[in-house]
């Protein structure tokens, strides 16, 4: 089946979803196809970053940590194979190295050498440390890091001066080790990211900010000098790479909205321009076929009674002057036809001019009305006229407001239907002349009420009643209102006739 698109309408709405809103939603589409790619792939490099990071910052840690260990195992070693190598000696040591919290010496029997006094918690530590300390050890000496309760234990074997082993047990103090390692190693290298020392137990040993709202992204193992410690990179709330690029996708998405909330408002726009060009077009072309019926209409009449008269087919006087009057009806009707198109003309392309003076009302009231006297009384109207004699002059136009006031005496006329009555009347109200003229037509439905002055426009369905018209009458008249710094009203119900009003200000604002 072949859909064919006709309306222009129709070819409208075609263009503009294959030309503007397809290409925008693949647009939409691609557009948050490549951010969703982007997050992922920014969750990846990030993770991938973090990983180098906890991992450089824990050979850090595990580096500065190894030499510091070095060096106090190097002195004690001296202390052990000098010849003052006495408990004092060993408790200014000990006074001088804030790393180490306590100092135990064991021979290979398990006697504590120093100190000399000993606590309950201190012979429970004794007790799991050489429990956890081999034979083999002894003899092949080294260190050894141990996880003690809450205490980390750095063990090694020494050589006495006299050549016996022996085992010293060193108690890390945890905040030397905050103060000592982690600041100077971990402060350095943290940026928008935090990192943290866990400890055996998953508690934040040290961190230079809270971590409790902060999103864990990665941790990696310290090495045996901290056995089950871990370095741990923590990630603020709201600093994501994910919610970054979730916060981009937002603004692209809003950005998006605004663009096709603007592209769908120039489709509507454009759409009721074309909408309003087409109905124009079409009213234009009722126009000009009402136009050419209305000249053709009295131009056959015309011709008719003329040929009629020329062949001399009348015999009586009587339907000779019958005649010669619907000659000049339709002839007074014809050029006010031709007057409305050409000033319309004028009016379009600016071109219309008015010569306002005061004007006397009654006399322009009767000529106008006079020259509808022949189809008024052969169609049966009753003609009421109100116009006070003795009515101020108003300045107009006198051809103007003739000619707007037979277009609306026109207007009742053809629109009377049944009930043939006519009202014209004229009074002062408010400044204003206000000019009336009154029928008990069909009337006008009110939601067509305000679009009669508009040009072309012809209200309710006159075409199929037999009622033709150039549509541009009544939008002469507003504009002969207007042009006079007056206005033109309405006054109408269905089925009950309709009231026209010409309101002209007594003083002249044209």
């Amino acid at each position: 089946m072949t859909i064919r698109l006709r309306s222009p309408l129709a070819r409208f709405a075609a263009f503009a979803l294959l030309a503007i809103v397809l290409p925008a939603v693949m647009l939409a589409v691609l557009g948050y196809l490549s951010l969703r790619q982007w997050e992922s792939s920014a969750e990846l490099l990030f993770r991938e970053q973090a990983r180098d990071m906890a991992s450089m910052a824990a050979e850090k840690v595990s580096m500065v940590l190894l030499r510091t260990e070095d060096d106090i195992l190097g002195r004690i070693q001296a202390i052990l194979g000098g010849s003052d190598g006495g408990p004092g000696t060993l408790g200014q040591f000990l006074a001088e190295a804030p790393l180490i919290r306590r100092l135990y010496l064991f021979d290979r029997r398990g006697r504590l050498l120093f100190p000399s006094a000993s606590t309950a918690e201190d012979r429970g530590l004794f007790a799991g440390l050489l429990a956890e300390i081999p034979q083999s050890f002894w003899e092949r000496g080294g260190r050894r890091h141990l996880i003690w309760g809450d205490q980390v234990v750095l063990a090694a074997v020494f050589k006495t001066r006299g050549g016996a082993p022996a085992l010293a047990a060193l108690a890390l103090d945890l905040d030397a080790l905050r103060r000592e390692i982690f600041e100077p190693t971990l402060g350095r290298l943290e940026g928008p990211t935090v990192l943290a020392v866990i400890d055996h137990r998953d508690r934040a040993v040290y961190s230079r900010e809270p971590v409790d709202q902060a999103e864990r992204v990665i941790t990696t193992p310290l090495g045996a000098e901290l056995p089950a410690w871990r370095v741990a990179l923590y990630q603020p709330r709201g600093t994501s790479p994910r919610q970054a690029v979730r916060r981009q996708t937002i603004i692209f998405m809003v950005a998006f909205g605004l663009l096709l909330v603007v592209i769908v408002a120039g489709l509507v726009a454009t759409y009721r321009l074309v909408q309003r060009e087409t109905e124009m077009a079409r009213l234009k072309a009722d126009f000009v076929a009402n136009v050419s019926h209305d000249l053709k209409t009295p131009l056959s009449l015309i011709r008719m009674f003329g040929e009629t008269l020329e062949m001399g087919r009348v015999p009586d006087e009587r339907t000779r002057q019958e005649y010669y009057r619907v000659i000049t009806r339709e002839s007074e009707r014809l050029s006010r036809l031709i007057d409305n198109v050409l000033d319309f003309s004028r009016i379009e392309g600016g071109r219309r001019l008015y010569d306002i003076v005061p004007t006397a009302i009654e006399p322009l009231v009767r000529d106008t009305l006079e020259a509808f006297s022949y189809p008024l009384s052969q169609q049966g109207f009753k003609v009421e006229v109100a116009v006070p004699p003795d009515l101020t002059d108003v300045p107009m136009d006198a051809e103007a407001v003739s000619q707007a006031l037979a277009n609306l005496v026109d207007n009742a006329i053809k629109y009377s239907a049944e009930r043939k009555s006519l009202r014209v009347d004229a009074r002062i109200r408010d400044d204003h002349l206000a000019l009336s003229v009154a029928d008990e037509g069909i009337g006008i439905p009110p939601e067509e009420q305000g679009r009669v002055f508009e040009k072309f426009y012809r209200a309710g369905r006159s075409e199929i009643q037999g009622r033709r018209g150039s549509g541009v009458g009544l939008a002469l008249v507003r504009h002969i209102a207007e042009a006079h710094g007056g206005r033109v009203t309405v006054e109408s119900r269905p089925g009950e006739g309709s009231r026209f009003t010409l309101w002209l200000p007594l003083a002249s604002r044209a």
